[in-house]
């Protein structure tokens, strides 16, 4: 739904940088405008001070490598990618944490991709304990552009919420909880490491120590150990689903 570009460190733009401007000298590829390219990111970070946005050509390669994250997590676990869809919206592209407010457009690109998908079920990152609120924003903008299309008389998608790496939904809020195997986790995990920016030390990992891995296994096996000793059957992981009421979360 986002870029994500801001949770990129600079050294790692910066590598993937000298390593593209190499890769086009060793090949011969445009070597004059890959040098430029890289002359203007190695500025910017020289001359950036605390709380000031990169440049633009450095919000775009952090913006990529976030793309090349998600698209390699997706692939990973099956999915086509002709089923993939990268939004860009928006309210996120200030190069800053703080963010602009949910605009129409934001909502607009969000209605017309239910319109062209028509989803029977749209699964919707609920993390409140997000922490700089991203999720939730998106979460919003997913849900004024289905009340528009519920006010058109549009058929819109089931919302199953979930949440991720910052906190689990209560045994009691829980109304869908799919068994997940040793496999599945392992796959997961698999998908998660993908995210090669994020792993060992996240740009904004919340105050959690632990990585977004050991999170996301820990919430799984810790809803099944909580399933168990309700004398509920026994899994080895499960993932949890709540369905959005209609409200704001």
């Amino acid at each position: 739904m986002t870029s994500g570009n801001i949770a990129v460190f600079d050294h790692d733009a910066e590598r993937v940088v000298d390593l593209v401007t190499e890769f086009h000298r060793l090949f011969g590829i445009d070597v004059a405008g890959s040098a430029d390219i890289q002359r203007q990111v190695h500025a910017g970070l020289k001359n950036k001070q605390p709380g000031q946005p990169d440049v633009e050509a450095l919000q775009k390669i952090k913006g990529l490598i976030r793309w090349s994250e998600a698209r390699a997590a997706a692939v990973k676990v099956g999915c086509d990618e002709k089923d993939l869809h990268f939004l860009d919206l928006p309210f996120y592209r200030t190069g800053t944490i703080a963010k602009r407010p949910v605009g129409e457009e934001d909502v607009r690109i969000i209605r017309d991709l239910l319109l062209e998908v028509k989803p029977d079920i749209a699964f919707v990152a609920g993390d409140l304990a997000d922490p700089h609120g991203t999720h939730r924003v998106c979460a919003d903008a997913v849900f004024r552009a289905i009340a528009q299309l519920q006010n058109e008389g549009l058929p819109v998608p089931d919302v199953l919420l979930y949440r991720g790496a910052w906190q689990e939904y209560a045994l009691d809020e829980i109304e869908i909880a799919v068994p997940l195997s040793p496999s599945d986790i392992e796959l997961k995990r698999k998908a998660i490491f993908m995210h090669e920016s994020q792993k060992d030390e996240a740009l904004f990992p919340g105050s959690d120590p632990r990585e977004f891995w050991e999170r996301a296994e820990d919430r799984n096996t810790g809803t099944a150990d909580g399933y168990n000793q309700l004398g509920l059957p026994e899994f080895f992981a499960l993932e949890a689903f709540t369905r959005w009421d209609g409200q704001q979360i």
